[in-house]
């Protein structure tokens, strides 16, 4: 049975062309029992607090002689750029991440998953791979998570195990310790790029069409209501960034998130993020009592990094009551899924609406649902933008602008649908009306 499965999992690895990737690992690093007697060598001596009054140089250039002085008494057969390596993993050690901390310069990955001490994976290219790297042991993992809550002012320990947090980077982290967790600390890191994503670039790397590229800009910049909808790591705030660079320099833009990892260039910005309770269960601060406050700080447009909550009704009346142009991201399996799930949110904490006033809701305040995916062999792309049109015998009405699916060669294909697009009214008090019925018909980037 077990081989008839292997074969069957290699033959689909074949016709979807997956390989596994060799693991990442650390470079010049001296071998694992050299580097074991270093780092014990190295502890005995110096108290890893002494590093609080160093600059960077300086902590660098303590640690390397201490591990030149190591290697000579020692005499071990390690050489100079082996022993910079080891000196830099102390370091990580004692101010950093540990030995994530070369995952994290890494600009090809993007997700870090650290499952227990001895087991950390690395995302690249959309494809996960297991690394040779690992701490030494649980509290060893345990005291950089710590180090990480410590950072943004959190805590984590076994009565507050479960913490979402930001690096100084801007990666997001999750983390998640026992008795939570059964199998030790848990930590996932989520990096985002340090640069600005246009839309042209995401089309250059075939997440959409050119043609979808253009009209998605025309609907950023005429203030279309946008949901963008998706599975965990489909790429939705990646959409949402690139969208984001097509709106003016003089509008207003607050945005509102649990961990902040939206990253806006206009220069009229006003960040949020949310604030768990603390260890009293007192002073929480959630995306609803931001959201409120934000329709006091005279916004034109909300971002809504993810709803997922109560904050559902409150991000329908912005966008109902003069703040076009708000986005947000929803976790859905279809465009239709999605605003089924806002419904859904908005019920459960409103017991009083209906479900028809709901929807009727849905259809005034939402443009634009614009769902993407992630396939099996790790292509992030829109599967399809699609308009809220109206509203008939109590069922929401859509109409399917272009969609996406995964082409015979494994790479997306997309389709531009011969439809009149509801929204040209919308977009006509912008004077783009002639350039998105041109986009529609003719296509401006193919």
């Amino acid at each position: 049975m077990f081989g008839r499965r292997n074969d069957t999992i290699a033959a689909l690895e074949e016709a979807a062309d997956v390989t596994h990737p060799a693991r990442l690992s650390p470079q010049n690093l001296p071998s694992a029992d050299h580097m074991q007697f270093i780092r014990d060598a190295f502890f005995a001596r110096l108290n890893p607090n002494f590093a609080s009054d160093l600059s960077e140089e300086a902590l660098f250039a303590k640690i390397e002689q201490a591990v030149a002085d190591i290697v000579d008494q020692a005499k071990l057969p390690i050489d100079r750029e082996e022993q910079k390596a080891a000196a830099q993993e102390l370091k990580n050690d004692i101010t950093g991440l540990g030995p994530v901390e070369y995952l994290l310069k890494d600009q090809g990955v993007t997700d870090i998953l650290i499952n227990g001490p001895h087991h950390i994976f690395a995302e690249r290219q959309g494809r996960l791979e297991q690394t040779s790297f690992h701490f030494r042991d649980e509290s060893h993992l345990l005291s950089v998570a710590k180090r990480i809550a410590g950072s943004v002012g959190r805590r984590v320990d076994e009565s507050s195990p479960m913490i979402d947090a930001r690096l100084a980077d801007g990666s997001r982290v999750n983390i998640i310790i026992p008795p939570l967790s059964i199998h030790g600390t848990i930590v996932s890191i989520r990096k985002f790029p340090n640069h600005q994503v246009t839309l042209e670039e995401l089309a250059d790397k075939q997440a959409m069409s050119g043609t979808m590229a253009e009209f998605l800009e025309i609907a950023a910049f005429c203030r279309l209501n946008v949901l963008i909808s998706g599975g965990t790591g489909a790429g939705k705030t990646t959409i949402l960034n690139a969208m984001s660079g097509n709106v003016s320099p003089l509008e207003r833009i607050v945005t509102i998130e649990d961990a902040a990892e939206i990253n806006l260039q206009q220069p009229h910005v006003i960040s949020l993020e949310t604030r768990q309770r603390n260890m009293e269960g007192s002073c929480e601060v959630s995306q609803r009592d931001l959201l409120r406050n934000a329709l006091r700080m005279r916004p034109d447009r909300i971002i809504v990094g993810e709803v997922r909550g109560v904050e559902a009704h409150d991000m329908l009346q912005a966008m109902n009551t003069g703040h076009d142009g708000s986005m947000s991201t929803i976790h859905a399996n279809s465009p239709r899924d999605a605003l089924v799930r806002v419904e859904d949110l908005v019920l459960s904490s409103l017991t009083n609406f209906n479900p028809h006033a709901v929807r009727r809701q849905l259809t005034s305040a939402i443009d634009l649902v614009v769902h993407v995916v992630r396939d099996f062999q790790g292509n992030r792309f829109i599967k399809s933008i699609t308009e809220v049109t109206g509203i008939e015998s109590d069922a929401i009405t859509m109409q399917e602008l272009f969609s996406g699916a995964r082409g015979t060669s494994g790479t997306p294909e997309f389709t531009r649908h011969d439809i009149r697009p509801h929204c040209l009214e919308k977009v006509g008090f912008f004077g783009l009306s002639d350039r998105l019925l041109s986009v529609m018909t003719e296509g401006v980037r193919g």
